[in-house]
């Protein structure tokens, strides 16, 4: 079978809040989808290793973040590729904490809900959290990302334990990769070496420094 095959399903991009051990948490995540209308039921799956997973099943509540296109590609990476357990991961991030302690991403996001947890389900690698959600943005704004806008237009990649993971066979040598968030920098009309000292990963606003050349 087509090892990409799976991905012409639609996805999108979220964020999940979740109450921390020392200060809020929270992850990036593209499975969030909803699965009945009555009651308003909704899954998300989150790798057994990310943090995010252990403190959902602690509370049994999380809030999700749903990004727009205007969301901020720093935010992305913040939350995308640093572990909760060693980083205040929110240190730049903004975000509002509800009365719960949960927190919800404010970076231009189309709408948020909080939820409760009602079931669990495993696999081998994620765990499907089964929710309700029971509040929520009166409104939504914006335009929602989706995973291919994020992939395609911004240039983004999946985490390593992201569901749409996959690992790239071919690397080539002239490509530059930002060991943050491991965008990969291609551009042939700029060579990388000729980008200004002050340039920065246009996904996770790193500086040129950190880019290291593929081998």
């Amino acid at each position: 079978m087509y090892d990409k095959i799976l991905t012409s399903l639609s996805y999108g991009m979220f964020a999940i809040g979740v109450r921390g051990d020392n200060a809020p948490n929270a992850c990036i995540v593209n499975t969030v989808i909803q699965i009945a209308s009555l009651p308003m039921t909704i899954a998300v799956s989150v790798n057994h290793r990310n943090y995010t997973n252990e403190l959902i099943r602690k509370s049994g509540e999380f809030s999700v973040s749903v990004l727009s296109k205007n969301t901020s590609g720093g935010a992305i990476g913040a939350l995308g590729y640093t572990s909760g357990r060693d980083n205040n991961k929110l240190a730049n991030v903004k975000y509002k904490m509800l009365q719960e302690g949960i927190p919800v991403i404010q970076e231009d996001i189309c709408c948020w809900f909080l939820c409760k947890v009602v079931n669990i389900v495993e696999t081998v690698t994620h765990t499907i959290f089964i929710a309700e959600p029971v509040a929520g943005s009166e409104t939504i704004k914006g335009e929602p990302m989706t995973y291919e806008y994020y992939t395609n237009v911004i240039k983004g990649k999946s985490p390593m334990y992201a569901p749409t993971y996959y690992e790239e066979k071919e690397a080539e040598a002239d490509k530059y990769v930002c060991t943050i968030c491991k965008y990969i920098y291609s551009e042939s009309l700029v060579p990388f070496n000729e980008l200004p000292d002050d340039w920065q990963c246009p996904i996770c606003g790193a500086p040129k420094s950190v880019f290291k050349k593929n081998e």
